[in-house]
């Protein structure tokens, strides 16, 4: 299938082809400063990304402010989940969330295309990136697995994206089989980048990530399997180390 993509491409989020984007969902402001303290310079760590628990305790700006304290790599915003609400809102979503100083932002616009279209060019016009999901990781999530979402729908949502100039999409990394489909299917995307949660704690490989995306741009977004090491700055260490050489 052909893409007619606007010609306003987003941008390149992190810097290498492959990396580890560690999802910040501790509980305190201590344990956040001390994952960033202790991973910002292992190699290949290539974003932080905060997401709506940590955000609602203490406010993005604050969380963005301390980890420029450690480091200058992307910080992405995960709402949990945004692009769900009405399209007007959009707007002042995307000021609120690039006045904070974040980088990029992920949006699930599950609640149809007008909001899709209306969040993502609000995006576009304050100049922040934006990174568009459609499937989940847990079970009993589309129709066909007992869930509420129509499976068809899910690639509407990524094939819109595409034709609004999205080139970063999350897909499900622990369905291998899943990110193969959506490889397929945004295969006329240029720079098409994917990042993977679902690692570890959910089951999936990141070998097996690799495989499915072959020569693609993906990042492997990690959590629990870091932060609640022992020593998190060696968990860093051996997830990086899992990545395609």
């Amino acid at each position: 299938m052909s893409i007619e993509a606007d010609e306003n491409k987003m941008d390149r989020i992190i810097r290498y082809d492959h990396s580890v984007v560690l999802a910040c969902d501790v509980r305190s402001m201590k344990e956040f400063e001390h994952l960033i303290e202790k991973t910002c310079n292992v190699q290949r760590i290539g974003a932080y990304k905060i997401g709506s628990i940590l955000t609602i305790r203490y406010g993005l700006p604050l969380l963005v402010q301390t980890a420029r304290k450690f480091t200058d790599l992307p910080i992405i915003y995960d709402h949990q989940k945004a692009m769900t609400d009405i399209a007007d809102l959009g707007k002042d979503f995307m000021n609120v969330v690039k006045e904070s100083g974040a980088d990029a932002v992920i949006g699930f616009p599950q609640s149809g295309p007008v909001t899709e279209e209306t969040w993502i060019t609000a995006s576009k016009n304050v100049g922040l990136k934006v990174i568009v999901g459609g499937e989940m990781t847990h079970p009993k999530y589309k129709r066909s697995e007992g869930g509420y979402i129509a499976d068809e729908s899910l690639d509407d949502i990524y094939l819109l994206g595409a034709r609004l100039g999205v080139n970063n999409y999350v897909v499900p990394g622990n369905r291998a089989e899943r990110v193969s489909h959506y490889k397929h299917l945004l295969k006329d995307v240029n720079s098409l980048t994917f990042f993977a949660p679902g690692f570890v704690a959910q089951g999936g490989a990141i070998t097996d990530v690799a495989r499915a995306a072959e020569e693609l741009s993906w990042h492997a977004i990690v959590g629990r399997a870091i932060y609640e090491a022992k020593d998190v700055k060696k968990a860093a260490e051996e997830m990086v180390s899992q990545l395609p050489k």
